[in-house]
């Protein structure tokens, strides 16, 4: 079993972030310029709603709810993340190993948020957005490129670990100030802790080594 989890994909690099981001922006487009009866349709048939995964057992928006947006400023600057930071990843890892890393981590951070919000939050949420992923995505650039220098606004340079330490303080900060925003801060929680995990079992590599350079 442990050769299985740990074996290794043939290397290929085919540009599945770009195909990522084609997909996220045609579906936000099409529920955008098709009128509100097509947006609803999809918000309600892509999203991940807590009660209908319990009572219409659509178990795969556990995927699909990373590929619907609410608006414009949300599927920005997870695209923008995503190009930003999965390039360099995917290079790294993979097309194969990436897309695995990339659908896996957003869907246990999904089936993490169905628990949750069905047993303690509003079970019927309507959960969206490519964030879980992209926390993991964000871990793998740090683990990867440790001495990465991010110029924040373009101004203010933060090395990659400093930057994911900061993004995830604000997650959970959010997450327990601000339960009932309507942001799902501990999809992006379980997205970073997801792929912690993944590197963890996946590559045997530890990111704590990694990310202090010990």
């Amino acid at each position: 079993m442990n050769k299985i989890i740990k074996k290794p994909f043939r290397y290929s690099y085919d540009g599945i972030v770009y195909w990522l981001i084609g997909i996220n922006i045609l579906v936000f487009a099409a529920g955008a310029l098709l009128g509100r009866d097509v947006w609803n349709t999809l918000a309600y048939q892509l999203s991940m709603i807590p009660a209908r995964i319990i009572r219409d057992k659509n178990i795969w928006t556990f995927i699909t709810y990373m590929f619907m947006h609410g608006n414009f400023t949300h599927i920005l600057f997870n695209m923008l993340g995503l190009f930003i930071f999965g390039l360099h990843v995917e290079r790294q890892m993979g097309s194969k190993e990436f897309l695995l890393f990339y659908l896996l981590t957003g869907a246990l951070a999904g089936v993490f948020s169905f628990v949750y919000y069905y047993l303690f939050g509003n079970p019927v949420v309507f959960l969206m957005g490519a964030s879980g992923a992209l926390y993991a995505v964000m871990l793998a650039y740090a683990v990867f490129f440790p001495d990465s220098i991010i110029y924040i606004w373009g101004i203010l340079p933060l090395r990659a670990p400093i930057l994911v330490l900061v993004y995830t303080l604000i997650a959970l900060f959010s997450s327990i100030r601000m339960p009932n925003s309507g942001v799902a801060h501990l999809t992006h929680l379980a997205g970073f802790a997801f792929g912690w995990i993944y590197f963890s079992i996946r590559f045997g590599i530890s990111p704590w080594r990694r990310l202090t350079r010990r």
